[in-house]
């Protein structure tokens, strides 16, 4: 099957976590993919994790730069017969919008829906589309409310297959001390993760923490650099990869995600992209993990996050039980098994 997606790639934002993880799964399945995404000086997130492969081109600016813009011929002279938008809200609609017959005469069109609730913008309406997935029962909902019904599918957000990895080798290959007990944040989450780091202090007299941050976000590097005092803490500069990226997770204790919930519909990339590591993920209790039971160690409050770091610290049942969760999680809701979902929705067009 011949693919074009259009959307965020090789950045570390949700919609371009999602497109990878599905699309280069086509591509292990021998499916042929054209990745349309941003210009590298107007994209969407915070910072670029890889190098592109031979099959991106880039050709647009985010829907909010100035001035907007699109190259149409790749578009035009592509081969595909389905078309892939992720997020729409991000990309340039009414450039989009001109070209789009041209795209529909050659390809059946899908729209994942990455917005937490319907748009008050008309621009994004104006697509005929062949299917519109959302992630859940909650995005469902919303959906309905704007789309006709039989247009509207769900397939979950996808997983980065279960890892699992040797501590100590990641440890020793990461220059990281083997007996310490690792709490780990990571890009542009820290903001929010850094605002544990006095909860964290308070078990520093029970056990050997490092709190290890790997970032460049430089409201993180502030944040952190002004309470780094309160426990031994070791920073990094640097934008990870998802090899990188599953290198520390393998070398950590455990995966701090503090964010609060929104007032829309949400849901974590970062937590999908991070379960298969096979190493605990402590998380607020917020609407980012509300479709998520047992696969994360969740707290409402200081007290109950630092239960969640014993547990985890003390290897308790808790701690055990939320690994398994997690592993059954990922497996069924893997890269393959997600992408495999879309080929099937694909066939159905």
């Amino acid at each position: 099957m011949k693919i074009g997606v259009m959307g965020a790639w090789n950045t570390d934002s949700g919609a371009s976590i999602h497109a990878e993880l599905i699309g280069r799964e086509w591509v292990k399945a021998g499916h042929a993919l054209k990745v349309f995404s941003f210009y590298e000086y107007s994209f969407h997130g915070t910072a670029f994790v890889d190098r592109d492969e031979d099959y991106v081109i880039r050709c647009f600016t985010t829907s909010n730069a100035d001035p907007v813009v699109l190259d149409a011929v790749p578009f035009l002279t592509s081969d595909y017969e389905i078309f892939v938008v992720e997020d729409l809200g991000m990309l340039p609609q009414n450039h989009l919008g001109k070209i789009f017959h041209w795209i529909k005469k050659k390809a059946k069109t899908i729209t994942v829906v990455h917005d937490g609730k319907l748009t008050s913008n008309p621009s994004f309406y104006q697509f005929p589309w062949d299917g519109i997935v959302g992630f859940d029962r909650r995005y469902i909902s919303f959906l309905r409310q704007g789309y006709p019904e039989e247009l509207i599918h769900c397939i979950p957000y996808p997983c980065h297959p279960f890892q699992r990895g040797d501590k100590d080798g990641a440890r020793e290959k990461l220059n990281l001390p083997r007996d310490r007990k690792i709490i780990f944040m990571f890009g542009p989450a820290t903001v929010e993760g850094s605002e544990t780091i006095s909860w964290i202090a308070r078990l520093k007299s029970q056990y050997p923490i490092l709190l290890l941050v790997v970032t460049k976000n430089e409201e993180a590097l502030r944040k952190v650099g002004r309470l780094s005092k309160k426990v031994p803490t070791q920073i990094r500069k640097q934008t990870l990869t998802i090899s990188q990226l599953y290198d520390y997770l393998h070398a950590s204790d455990a995966l701090i995600f503090n964010k609060e919930s929104l007032g829309h519909v949400a849901i974590s990339s970062t937590v999908f992209q991070c379960m298969g590591a096979g190493s605990p993920i402590i998380a607020r209790d917020s609407n980012f993990l509300e479709t998520l039971d047992d696969e994360v160690l969740k707290y409402r409050n200081e007290e109950e996050f630092r239960k969640c770091l014993k547990d985890v610290f003390d290897e308790k049942a808790e701690f055990k039980a939320t690994i398994e969760s997690a592993r059954k999680y990922v497996e069924e809701n893997s890269a393959e098994v997600i992408a495999r979902k879309f080929i099937e929705l694909f066939e159905s067009l």
